[in-house]
């Protein structure tokens, strides 16, 4: 990749998107011995979807919070994650979804892509990033309606995306 751009520096950047909703994540809670404790569950079916993407060697992140998945969705996370990486050049690592794959994608110049093996999210460090999100953020949670579900996730990605160092320790693969 170096010698496909030389005098640029490359970095590693991972990218996801993670849906959460109404429907919720319950995560354990402290409570007394013996006593149970309760926790709101909501079943109603609004949803968000959170687009993120991480570059483990400098923390580096750039996110979008969505009301939908699809290629519009996509092409404009890809030239957000352009605009962040700036002069360098990223390799982009990413699973095998539809939106992901599509012809149809405006890719920036300053982007390459390169799919993970279909079904491997072990080898996405991105999940990571939404399993803390999940159960930092967003779980045991009853949201009134649709805005304040996007309220919620943009307040989640900020707060993760504000510690770089939190980012790297949780996106880091030695097999960089």
């Amino acid at each position: 990749m170096q010698a496909q751009h030389p005098g640029q520096t490359v970095l590693v950047w991972f990218q996801d998107e993670m849906r959460f909703g109404q429907q919720g994540t319950i995560t354990r809670v402290w409570s007394k011995t013996g006593a149970k404790p309760r926790i709101a569950v909501q079943t109603e079916y609004d949803w968000v979807y959170i687009f993120g993407a991480a570059c483990p060697l400098t923390g580096e992140t750039a996110g979008l919070v969505m009301p939908y998945v699809n290629i519009e969705a996509m092409d404009k996370h890809l030239e957000a994650i352009g605009e962040m990486a700036g002069a360098a050049h990223v390799l982009l690592l990413m699973d095998q979804a539809g939106w992901h794959i599509s012809k149809k994608l405006k890719i920036p110049a300053n982007i390459t892509i390169s799919n993970l093996p279909a079904y491997s999210p072990e080898l996405n460090p991105i999940e990571l990033m939404w399993k803390y999100l999940r159960e930092h953020c967003l779980s045991n949670r009853v949201f009134k309606d649709y805005d304040e579900l996007l309220d919620s996730g943009c307040a989640a990605w900020n707060y993760l995306v504000e510690n770089t160092s939190l980012i790297k320790s949780l996106c880091h693969v030695n097999w960089i």
